[in-house]
């Protein structure tokens, strides 16, 4: 559950909304143990996503690096690529 959060910070182009609000659902699934609320748990668990996506936002607006940023199609491929060799082996 937790492998579908990736790293946003310094990419180029820039994590979008989107992606960070994606981030926060997998970490409240993850710490929560429910991939889909009871009727009683929706609130909360919702307000949570919202919390932890503005926090995290915050977060990636404020952090700072002199390193140039890396391209996420670059970063894609190796990343296909270290799976690929990984589960061939087996």
């Amino acid at each position: 559950m937790c492998r579908n959060i990736r790293t946003l910070f310094n990419f180029d182009p820039p994590a979008t909304n989107d992606e960070i609000h994606s981030a926060a659902l997998q970490y409240v699934r993850k710490i929560s143990g429910y991939t889909k609320p009871s009727q009683a748990n929706e609130p909360a668990f919702h307000a949570a996503v919202e919390e932890i996506a503005l926090a995290s936002a915050r977060l990636l607006d404020a952090l700072q690096t002199n390193a140039t940023p890396k391209n996420r199609e670059e970063e894609a491929a190796k990343a296909r690529a270290r799976s690929a060799q990984r589960f061939a082996a087996q």
